[in-house]
């Protein structure tokens, strides 16, 4: 479901990396991704996690390309992808 494939992504969370990843991709105030949460995953972490959930249907699919969080947008479009 898309609560355990959100759960086995925020048990792999870097906050330093989180932090870097929203200073890079502008996150802050006005800036261009204003409002975009990091859990600090690597897009190989993502990939592996995207594999074991690659028979994910298409409403949990959907329910994670609406996640406020990047790494959650991103395994859900590498696994239609």
């Amino acid at each position: 479901s898309a609560t355990a494939i959100r759960r086995e992504l925020s048990a792999l969370a870097n906050g330093k990396k989180a932090e870097s990843s929203a200073r890079f991709f502008k996150c802050g105030k006005g800036e261009y991704g204003e409002g975009d949460l990091f859990l600090g995953l690597t897009v190989p972490q993502v990939r592996e996690v995207a594999k074991r959930h690659s028979g994910a249907s298409l409403p949990e699919l959907s329910a994670l390309l609406h996640d406020p969080v990047h790494e959650c947008r991103s395994l859900a479009l590498m696994i239609l992808a």
